[in-house]
């Protein structure tokens, strides 16, 4: 009977290094293969505002976490419209994925000539944080108002000038919608971001601003602004005291904001599995959630489908209010 071939030493243990070596290939489409390199994140807005802030911390935190550098990449203009038009156009190969503001969903709305659909034109990952605002007051130009109607009652008697991060932004929106459901006497003045629009409130050129929180929350506890009104019960997380809009004789008003990552779409459905997985971790740890709310944030995760819901929803809804107030811009 003919004997089995016998191998030799050599032979065998070259097999086996080949037989290990298969079992610990990535298969083809696992989120393991990804990062292999540098990952860039787009924000269309400017260095130091509310959305870069948390961009550049969940990018070094969530950096960590992937064993890759996350650059953030600033690209502002338009209310986020330019950055966020350059970033649909990127490579989907994941390398690309860009932290998006609530400005960039409603320039589409209030620009005619928008440049893109934050319904179709990219692919929800996940939702990162919710941004609550607050209606603040410079206390050397109002030093009687306290609430909204205190403010109310200072614009009847002379009109008083608001500051807005841009115009068609949430924060221009939810303060005209104010203006028509109160009848105060305001005067919006517009400016490039939330940073120049404070640093003139605390200046004393303005008035009076509805304000992100990441934005205010620093000179409200210094007392260089008062803030009279909250945006909605998220605010209480940092304002306790302090009432929402719709408790001062406003029922059902809401304004805050939120934000989450997003990608061109095309890109790898592994991609965001990933980054999914890593968010969700991130997001649930309480010393991540406690250095967000310190910076003005709450930490919200949210998956891809639950955040594609509420970018239609919230699409719908401010939509409608721009129509109410009537704010197109050319």
């Amino acid at each position: 009977m003919k004997q089995p071939a016998r191998c030799t030493r050599r032979q065998f243990l070259q097999a086996s290094a080949m037989t290990l070596g298969a079992s610990l290939m990535p298969l083809p489409g696992l989120a393991t293969q990804w990062p292999e390199r540098p990952v860039r994140m787009v924000v269309a807005f400017p260095a130091g505002g509310p959305t870069d802030t948390i961009a550049r911390f969940i990018a070094q935190v969530l950096g960590e976490r992937l064993g890759q550098t996350i650059i953030v990449e600033n690209r502002p203009g338009g209310s986020g419209s330019v950055g966020t038009s350059q970033f649909i156009r990127a490579t989907p190969d994941g390398y690309t994925i860009s932290m998006f503001g609530m400005p960039a969903l409603i320039a589409p709305i209030v620009h005619r000539n928008n440049l893109y659909d934050v319904r179709k034109d990219f692919t929800c990952v996940a939702t990162v944080y919710d941004l609550p605002y607050v209606i603040v007051i410079n206390p050397k130009l109002l030093p009687d108002v306290h609430d909204l109607q205190q403010l109310i009652a200072a614009s009847a008697k002379r009109e008083l000038n608001y500051s807005s991060p841009g115009a068609g932004s949430i924060a221009h929106l939810a303060m005209e919608q104010f203006k028509q459901l109160s009848k105060a006497r305001m005067l919006h003045i517009a400016y490039s971001g939330s940073a120049p629009a404070m640093t003139d409130l605390l200046g004393g050129q303005i008035s009076v601003m509805m304000a992100d929180m990441i934005a205010a929350i620093q000179h409200i506890q210094s007392g260089a602004l008062r803030a009279i009104a909250v945006g909605s019960e998220s605010g209480k997380k940092f304002l306790p005291d302090v009432k929402t809009i719709a408790e001062q004789g406003f029922p059902g008003f809401e304004a805050s904001s939120w934000s989450g990552l997003i990608m061109p779409n095309g890109t790898p459905q592994a991609v965001s599995d990933r980054l999914n997985q890593e968010l969700s971790v991130l997001l649930a740890d309480p010393q991540i959630q406690e250095r967000m709310l310190k910076l003005g944030a709450i930490a919200t995760y949210q998956p891809s489908a639950d955040m594609t819901r509420r970018m239609a929803s919230e699409y719908a809804r401010w939509n409608r209010v721009a129509h109410e107030v009537d704010i197109w811009n050319t």
